[in-house]
């Protein structure tokens, strides 16, 4: 009787298998954008050999910033106050610059509370990963309007949002972001390529990815998410009891497309790939591009700008190959000629 060879492990070029790249099991609401999104990750810096002990996972306060947890458990994380991401980030950079930054932050932890904040962090070009799941409301507080709200938006109670919203990636073009992009959780076919090109940028990398929010954002009316069941709107409001529903669609379409994906209650969103002729390095044609598409009511997907050359903020500040965590004290502390010759150029 002959016994067949079990079969042998998939591993990336360090060896690893994709389990080396997993996380806690997630606590998210079943079919939340944000669990596509972590296993997505995953597969990126598993795809790309990036060893998880090298990453340094940050985020802030909301539903978004909880998602860290369900991937790279072998990473070194620290979760922050709300909106103060940013600065941990760069902190950690500047202390360690061999470390892989990931930040995963949300539309309300990143442009309402901690708008400026995110604004400093992209016009310093801080080398790190910035992941916003992007869902127009505050899913972790019952639903209230984010700072990226569509108008004309409506609440579960009727209350209509008539302020205009922050578009992230046009944001990110002004401030001098170098990596600028945009995805749908439900399109990994997109998201991935995306990611890995993020992994291999030396300044900022900032995604703005549409991740629907299955249970606050969901009800006629919406723009961004999908609408509760009829029957179990009412229960909802009640007991804050959250049902089951499938994931989110995955959707394939090709560069230049315009596909609309139908939600879960027959709503729609629409996309727009980026055209394969669009040159994302040209910064004037990427903020044309965002505000035609804005007016359009279309939600354009893919890499929108890019400066390769542009110095990240380790650079301009002249630091060294080696960490600076790793220096010795000697390296670090200036002895009192060095702080009496400072204080004279003070004078």
């Amino acid at each position: 009787m002959s016994v067949s060879a079990p079969k042998p492990k998939r591993v990336n070029r360090l060896g690893l298998t994709m389990i080396d790249y997993r996380g806690e099991p997630s606590t998210l609401c079943s079919g939340c954008g944000h669990d596509a999104i972590s296993s997505q990750i995953m597969k990126s810096f598993y795809e790309m050999g990036v060893n998880p002990h090298r990453v340094a996972k940050m985020s802030g306060i909301g539903c978004s910033s909880k998602t860290p947890a369900y991937f790279l458990s072998n990473s070194h994380a620290f979760n922050g106050v709300h909106g103060r991401m940013p600065s941990l980030a760069t902190g950690a950079v500047l202390a360690n610059r061999k470390l892989v930054c990931i930040g995963v932050s949300g539309d309300g932890d990143t442009v309402s509370i901690g708008l400026g904040q995110f604004c400093h962090l992209l016009r310093r070009n801080v080398p790190m990963i910035y992941i916003i799941e992007n869902n127009g409301v505050y899913g972790l507080t019952k639903g209230q309007f984010s700072a990226t709200a569509d108008p004309g938006s409506k609440l579960k109670t009727g209350v209509v949002n008539d302020l205009p919203p922050i578009d992230c990636c046009t944001l990110a073009i002004e401030m001098g972001c170098s990596y600028v992009a945009r995805s749908y959780a439900g399109d990994p076919k997109q998201l991935v390529p995306l990611l890995q090109g993020a992994l291999s940028h030396s300044g900022t990398s900032m995604l703005d990815v549409l991740s629907p929010c299955v249970t606050f954002n969901n009800h006629q009316g919406s723009t961004k998410s999908y609408r509760w069941a009829k029957e179990h709107e009412e229960l909802l409001h009640q007991i804050d009891f959250v049902p089951h529903f499938e994931p989110i669609e995955t959707v394939v379409y090709e560069e230049g497309e315009l596909r609309e994906v139908e939600m879960h209650d027959g709503s729609r969103i629409r996309l727009r790939k980026v055209d394969r002729d669009y040159n994302p390095t040209d910064r004037d044609a990427a903020l044309r591009m965002l505000n035609e598409t804005r007016d359009s009511g279309e939600f354009l997907t893919g890499l929108i700008y890019v400066n390769p050359v542009a110095e990240n903020f380790l650079d301009l500040l002249n630091l060294p190959d080696t960490a600076l965590a790793a220096l010795p004290q000697e390296k670090l502390r200036p002895g009192r000629e060095a702080l009496e010759e400072a204080m004279q150029g003070l004078m």
